[in-house]
């Protein structure tokens, strides 16, 4: 697979982490990061996919180095940035990615669903840009979150409200980390990645792409080149922000996901 094509190089000479990049959408920023010249950490749970996504971008030009890492696990985060520096000689970069969800209500969740989701999607962002701070001197921090941060459905908790909880510490973080640090968020709406959509039926995708204004749904290149926007010093006036790339989405008010879902709740 080649890397972007892209003319310019917003990041010659950057040392950029993105964490849960083994595939999807993260796969998608490192390669997008890695086009534009920075030298990217891929880092997931995966070692066959990390190596394979990393050598990948090492064959495309770029440089690319697989770190393994869990983000639920506090020692291994911090062992990822500590890993970069000493590689490359420092950071300039982190996009915090990596992501679960669990399909639970709100009155059904369990502990145990609510644990694995926050320690990996909020927990697991804040200690890696707490380390991130640490070790970058001039740079950016994006935080991937999510359309569900604005709005959202039935039976994806605690995942949306973890996803609007993003949107908040990224805030929080821009005053606490600037002016050498911006922080920001991109929020994504339907991204075509095997997870979403890797056993979607043709009609269902023409479907799915008809209720977006954009009249079709994103890809990883799309959110890829938001994060890439947030991350250069072209968004040097940006911090403390979200970014929708949602192909309008959140706009549509109507939907009859709901109605459908509250008469099977009564059945």
């Amino acid at each position: 697979m080649s890397l972007p094509d892209t003319t310019c190089r917003r990041f010659a000479d950057a040392v950029a982490i993105v964490t849960g990049s083994t595939r999807g959408i993260g796969a998608g920023i490192a390669r997008r990061l890695a086009a534009e010249g920075a030298s990217v950490v891929v880092s997931g749970r995966s070692t066959d996919a990390g190596e394979a996504t990393a050598e990948s971008i090492r064959e495309a030009g770029g440089e690319a180095q697989f770190v393994a890492a869990d983000m639920r696990d506090p020692d291994a985060i911090a062992a990822l940035i500590e890993a970069t520096v000493e590689r490359f000689g420092g950071l300039d970069v982190l996009v915090n990615n990596a992501g679960v969800e669990t399909y639970t209500a709100a009155d059904e969740a369990e502990i145990d669903d609510w644990e694995f989701v926050v320690e990996t999607d909020f927990r697991g962002y804040w200690l890696a840009a707490r380390h991130a701070a640490d070790a970058i001197e001039e740079g950016a921090i994006v935080n991937v979150s999510s359309n569900h941060a604005r709005s959202t459905t039935p039976e994806i908790f605690p995942y949306n409200a973890v996803k609007a909880g993003i949107d908040g510490m990224s805030r929080a973080m821009a005053l606490d980390l600037g002016p050498d640090v911006r922080v920001n968020t991109v929020n994504p709406g339907w991204v075509a990645v095997d997870r979403t959509t890797g056993d979607m039926s043709a009609q269902r995708r023409r479907e799915l792409a008809s209720i977006h204004p954009t009249g079709r749904i994103g890809t990883p290149e799309d959110v890829a080149a938001a994060v890439a926007f947030l991350a250069s010093d072209e968004a040097g006036f940006v911090t403390g922000a979200d970014l929708l790339v949602d192909g309008g989405r959140t706009a549509v008010m109507q939907d009859d996901f709901l109605p459908d879902y509250r008469q099977r709740r009564e059945e």
